[in-house]
C-alpha cells in the first residue's frame, strides 16, 4: 500500500503523509529527504502544543525545503508491570491534524510488529547508571525501552537533527549520552517546555485529571517556580541565566510567559501565588540576600520542598516521588558547591495519574553574582 495523504478538511488546509509501515516510510522518504536537512520528532502520539512546538522548531531548522518526519508509536517496552500503556489514549486522526498545522510533512505511524519485527528484543539498548536514578529507579528497565526504540526509530527516519521536549530532561540526557557514547550521526536538540496559563506542564496524561486533582497537580510547577525564585532572590537575579531561547507558542495555545528557560512565570511571583502557604512563604523570604547563609542548592530544595509538604495534605493529596537537583549531563545528584546549570525535577502521583516537571537553573559561581 503506497503513503496517503491526510488533508485537513476544507480546501487549502495543510496536510501531511501517512505512512504506517516502515516500507510506506522508505517510499515516501527516498525522493525527498534532503541530506543535511531531515529532522524527527518522535512521539507516542496524544499530540499536544506541547508537540506543536517541537515540530516547529523542527521546521524553523530545516526551513522549508527540508524534511520533517512526526513518528507516533506507543512504545510497549517502555511501560512497566501495571503502568498505562493498555489506556494510553490513541488519537491518530486529531494527531495528524496537528501535525499537518506545525509544519511536518510525514507522519510515520508503524504497527509493533514493523518496528519489532522478532517481536520483544532480545538485544536492547542500555542507559546504563544513567538510567537507574530517579525515573530509573522509579520505573526499572524504562529507559532501556525509551533507548532501544529512540535507536531503532533513528536508524528508521534517518534524520540529521532529532528533537525532543525539555520536560522529559532525564530521557533527553540518556538520549543524547546514547547519541555520543555510540556515534549516532545525528544532532539532538532540547525543545523548552510549553505551559499552560496556570503553570502546569503539558502532557497528555493531563486528560486523566479530575479536576480536583488537576488543582493538586499544580503543587508540581508551583514547587519548581519556587526554588527558581529562591535562586533568583537569594543570587540577587530577576530570573535564572539561561543558555537557549524558547519557542514562540502557538497562537491558538493558552497564553504563558516564557522565560529564556523556558519556564512559564506567573504574572505575580511565587510567594504570592494561591496555594503556597506559610512553609514556603518563609523560606522564599529568607532567600533574601544576606538573609541566611545555607547553601544555594540547599535553598532551592527546601523551598521546592515546603511547597510539596503543603500538597501532600490537599484533598486529593499529592504523593511525592522524588525532588532532585541534578547536574543535566549525567543526573547526579548537585551538592551544596555546585555551580553552573542544573535540572531542579518533581515526580508525584496525583490519584492514579503519575506527573513529571523540571525547570532547568543556573547557579552562579560562589562571589559572583549573575
Amino acid at each position: 500500500m503506497s503513503p496517503r495523504r491526510w488533508s485537513e478538511a476544507g480546501a487549502g488546509g495543510p496536510d501531511v503523509e501517512l505512512c504506517t509501515s516502515v516500507r510506506d516510510y522508505d517510499e515516501a522518504l527516498t525522493p525527498h529527504a534532503t541530506p543535511g536537512r531531515t529532522a524527527v520528532v518522535m512521539t507516542m502520539g496524544a499530540l499536544h502544543a506541547g508537540h506543536a512546538s517541537l515540530i516547529r522548531a523542527a521546521r524553523a531548522r530545516v526551513g522549508d525545503e527540508g524534511l520533517v518526519t512526526v513518528t507516533v508509536f506507543v512504545n510497549p517496552l517502555q511501560f512497566g508491570a501495571g503502568e498505562d500503556l493498555d489506556r494510553y489514549p490513541r488519537t491518530l486522526e486529531a494527531d495528524l491534524e496537528l501535525a499537518a498545522e506545525a509544519g511536518a510533512d510525514i507522519v510515520l505511524a508503524p504497527p509493533v510488529r514493523d518496528v519489532y519485527p522478532g517481536g520483544e528484543p532480545e538485544v536492547r539498548v542500555t542507559a546504563g547508571p544513567m538510567g537507574e536514578r530517579y525515573e530509573g529507579a522509579s520505573r526499572p528497565g524504562h529507559f532501556d525501552g525509551v533507548l532501544t526504540v529512540v535507536a531503532k526509530l533513528l536508524h528508521l527516519t534517518r534524520p540529521d537533527v532529532a528533537f525532543f521536549g525539555e520536560k522529559d530532561a532525564q530521557q533527553l540526557a540518556v538520549i543524547r549520552r546514547m547519541v555520543t557514547d555510540l556515534n549516532f550521526p545525528v544532532r539532538v536538540v532540547g525543545v523548552p517546555t510549553v505551559r499552560e496559563a496556570d503553570g502546569l506542564a503539558l502532557s497528555s496524561r493531563n486528560r486523566y485529571l479530575a479536576p480536583a486533582e488537576r488543582t493538586t497537580a499544580l503543587a508540581l510547577s508551583r514547587a519548581l517556580f519556587a526554588g527558581r525564585d529562591a535562586l533568583a532572590t537569594a543570587s540577587g537575579a530577576s530570573t535564572p541565566a539561561a543558555t537557549d531561547p524558547a519557542p514562540s507558542a502557538p497562537a491558538d495555545a493558552p497564553a504563558v510567559d516564557v522565560t529564556a528557560t523556558g519556564v512559564a512565570t506567573a504574572d505575580a511571583s511565587t510567594v504570592d501565588a494561591p496555594g503556597v502557604g506559610a512553609p514556603a512563604r518563609a523560606v522564599l523570604a529568607d532567600a533574601a540576600p544576606g538573609a541566611t547563609g545555607t547553601p544555594l542548592p540547599r535553598l532551592v530544595r527546601e523551598a521546592a520542598r515546603a511547597v510539596l509538604a503543603e500538597a501532600a495534605d490537599h484533598d486529593p493529596p499529592l504523593a511525592l516521588d522524588y525532588l532532585a537537583l541534578v547536574d543535566p549531563a549525567d543526573f547526579t545528584e548537585a551538592g551544596d558547591d555546585f555551580t553552573g546549570e542544573a535540572v531542579l525535577a518533581v515526580a508525584a502521583r496525583v490519584g492514579a495519574t503519575r506527573l513529571i516537571d523540571n525547570v532547568r537553573l543556573e547557579f552562579p559561581q560562589r562571589g559572583v553574582r549573575p
